[in-house]
């Protein structure tokens, strides 16, 4: 019998995005990506993490969500809310926490459970690519709003809601990260927190409130969450593990009323998050939470300080950007004639890469002239070889600087 080979191309489903290449490895000077530090991976105290979760938790996990229920692992829920109330001021139960595969996952369950195609959401102007990405697929109208130094400015915001009213449109929700704003990095202040609820109040729309980043501030004020200003259940919360601990870990936390929970179990059809992870997880926070942040907000800042002299080392005032106060990436500007798409195939060929600005955006000409740099991942010694190589890339192919 001959053999013969399957074409799957003729049975893929229409409109399917292109696919993805083949991964050969990170390339030498990795500035993209939520990575964090490897050298701030508490290894030996997760061994013994895993090793006294497994003890006490271990046969449990012969059952799916390990008799805890489709929530996610008790322990790791009560540690957040615990969490949650004494850094963000957020008063919840664990009935109100949901555990998901990362913050994707449930940024994914909010948006199945509220979108529809032609329904309108609210953004920051610059704001995180793997949410703007996700609304166009979903080809949801997104709605851009200025930012400044202290984040999304509320006198847009509200210009924005009365002009969507006066066209009978309400939003579904406004997507906010206030806390280390991705890309850009501001810090929003409790006086805009404060008015974002108000509109949020006065215009009926709720507000989606991503703090991935908040646990990384290391310098000036930390205001709390703006859940914790709500009393009405008008922000929905979602935070991560990703930044504090592991992005492989692949765990995060959604926190918001039973009647959006619910409808965002019945879309979780995966069976329950990794519940081995969660034990784990739970565990090592509970017992080192607050000297781990410490050591790797220390080691955060030292490597943005690093990213900041490189910088001004080898670009000089070609480029502005705000030193951020946390997080693990800086938003950088050009010049208004410079496009930063055109420069990320140049630059890896010489084996750098960073994140053009055009994708960190609801209206992409907006960032044409940005890129986003995330330090975290590389050494100190790559930092500033990656950023004279870039420079280097930059004078090549357009002149700066």
């Amino acid at each position: 019998m001959a053999t013969t080979t399957l074409d799957y191309a003729k049975l893929f489903a229409k409109n399917l995005p292109a696919p993805t290449p083949q991964w050969n490895g990170f390339p030498t000077y990795n500035f993209i990506g939520g990575h964090n530090n490897p050298d701030e991976i508490p290894i030996e105290d997760l061994v013994a993490s895993s090793a006294r979760a497994l003890r006490q938790e271990g046969r449990e996990l012969a059952t799916y969500n390990m008799n805890s229920g489709p929530l996610g692992y008790t322990g790791l829920r009560e540690f957040m809310v615990e969490k949650m109330a004494h850094y963000r001021g957020i008063q919840a139960s664990p009935e109100n926490v949901l555990i998901t595969s990362g913050s994707n996952q449930g940024i994914d369950l909010l948006n199945e459970v509220l979108l529809e195609p032609g329904d309108t959401v609210i953004a920051e102007l610059f704001t995180y690519q793997g949410w703007v990405n996700r609304l166009r697929k979903l080809q949801v109208n997104l709605v851009g709003i200025p930012l400044d130094e202290g984040g999304m400015r509320m006198d847009a915001l509200a210009s924005a809601l009365e002009n969507l009213r006066q066209k009978g449109v309400t939003p579904k929700y406004i997507y906010t990260i206030p806390t280390v704003q991705n890309p850009t990095g501001t810090i929003m202040g409790m006086e805009r927190r404060r008015e974002m609820l108000r509109l949020s109040q006065e215009y009926g729309v709720p507000i989606f409130e991503d703090e991935c980043y908040s646990d990384l501030i290391w310098e000036g004020d930390w205001p709390p969450a703006i859940r914790s200003l709500d009393h009405g259940n008008h922000v929905l919360h979602v935070g991560s593990f990703s930044k504090s601990l592991s992005p492989s870990m692949r765990l995060a936390y959604f926190v918001g009323p039973w009647e959006v929970l619910s409808r965002m179990l019945a879309c979780k059809v995966d069976g329950g998050t990794g519940a081995l992870g969660q034990i784990i997880v739970a565990d090592f926070f509970q017992n080192h939470y607050e000297e781990h942040m410490e050591r790797l907000r220390a080691s955060l800042r030292h490597k943005l300080e690093a990213t900041v002299a490189a910088l001004r080392t080898h670009f000089g005032t070609t480029v502005e950007f705000q030193v951020p106060r946390g997080g693990i990436f800086i938003w950088v500007k050009f010049p208004e004639q410079i496009d930063t798409r055109q420069l990320v195939a140049p630059a890896l060929k010489e084996g750098i890469a960073f994140n053009e600005g055009p994708a960190w955006t609801t209206d992409p000409e907006s960032a044409r002239n940005y890129l986003r740099l995330c330090f975290a991942l590389p050494s100190d010694q790559h930092i500033d070889e990656g950023i004279a190589k870039l420079a280097q890339v930059f004078h090549r192919e357009v002149g700066i600087p």
